[in-house]
């Protein structure tokens, strides 16, 4: 499950990071000429709305597998 989280993560982390790209390359081609002004705003707001999916769906997975047993909350270990 640890594996599963931190896959999670990273995943979340890349649409972020693919979202940021869309926004700093805004209106520019690969070969110099300008894009139409929506295409990357569409790629941007797909990608962000990837992550926002992405994260709703591992909010709901860690609820789920904290009800079916298969994590536990462990705590902070106390010193005496």
């Amino acid at each position: 499950m640890k594996v599963f989280i931190v896959l999670a993560l990273l995943a979340i982390l890349a649409a972020l990071a693919g979202a940021g790209l869309f926004m700093l390359r805004r209106g520019q081609a690969p070969g110099g000429s300008t894009h139409t002004p929506a295409q990357p705003d569409k790629r941007m707001a797909w990608a962000l709305a990837l992550r926002v999916g992405l994260s709703v769906a591992l909010f709901l997975i860690i609820l789920l597998a904290y009800q079916l047993g298969w994590i536990r909350p462990s705590g902070l270990p106390l010193q005496p």
